[in-house]
């Protein structure tokens, strides 16, 4: 051991239509079209999380489910061109204007923002007290 004491973290969201994985859209027409599948679908939104403390690592995953509401052309094309869905996995975000694509959300909110952090702040209480 080197007596060095890091504490680091990463994490990633992906969004998952069946069984294909939605990446950030290329342009505002991949953005549109991806937002026009999802209308009246429900995703799967996963973020991954890997916590290092004090030499020890934990990793883990939350998994929660988005039911999209039913969005008019013309709500998916006002919505991309605010730009908000070109940095967003699957093209959308609950925070800002894409809540107003969001009919339900089953599981936790942060999960999908990008950070799950009840259970975040779980896995660093337990490594805190090991």
């Amino acid at each position: 051991s080197s007596g060095i004491n890091a504490e680091y973290g990463g994490a990633d969201t992906c969004v998952i239509l069946g069984s294909r994985i939605l990446e950030k859209p290329r342009d505002p027409a991949d953005a549109r079209e991806t937002l026009a599948q999802l209308s009246g679908k429900t995703v799967e939104v996963i973020t991954a999380v890997c916590i290092c403390y004090a030499g020890a690592c934990n990793s883990f995953h939350v998994s929660t489910e988005v039911e999209m509401a039913h969005s008019s052309e013309e709500r998916i094309r006002q919505y991309v061109e605010t730009g908000e869905p070109m940095d967003k996995a699957g093209s959308f975000g609950t925070q800002g204007q894409g809540a107003v694509l969001i009919e339900q959300i089953k599981g936790c909110y942060f999960n999908v923002m990008g950070l799950p952090l009840t259970r975040l702040t779980q896995e660093l209480q337990k490594m805190l007290d090991h």
